[in-house]
């Protein structure tokens, strides 16, 4: 005599509530920099950003006056897309010796 195979439990289709998470925003941190031109740190952060002149030389004096500035805030993924942008600008040109990329870095915006 076959017995008969278990059936399957069936479980009863539970709600369940998804909860998106926003990810804490980020910094792209600009480090004041001694050797680069305020020129090329503007034009540097021109390019990376579109921002206008005035806010390119208000953010590369305030760097230069505090020690760093937070230049963009938003995304983990973009801060460090827009921190990798700005170390590939390289040094300045006009800068004979011992040039380097600006000084830029990435933190949890406060």
């Amino acid at each position: 005599m076959a017995t008969a195979s278990p059936l399957p439990e069936v479980v009863p289709e539970q709600e369940t509530e998804t909860k998106t998470r926003r990810q804490p925003p980020y910094a792209v941190i600009l480090h004041n920099d001694d050797l680069n031109t305020m020129e090329f740190v503007v034009s540097v952060l021109r390019k990376v950003f579109g921002y206008t002149v005035e806010k390119c030389v208000k953010l590369m004096l305030d760097a230069h006056q505090n020690g760093k500035t937070a230049v963009w805030i938003g995304a983990m993924e973009v801060a460090e897309l827009k921190a990798d942008q700005i170390r590939s600008c390289g040094s300045d040109p006009f800068v004979k010796q011992g040039g380097h990329p600006l000084g830029v870095s990435i933190e949890p915006a406060a």
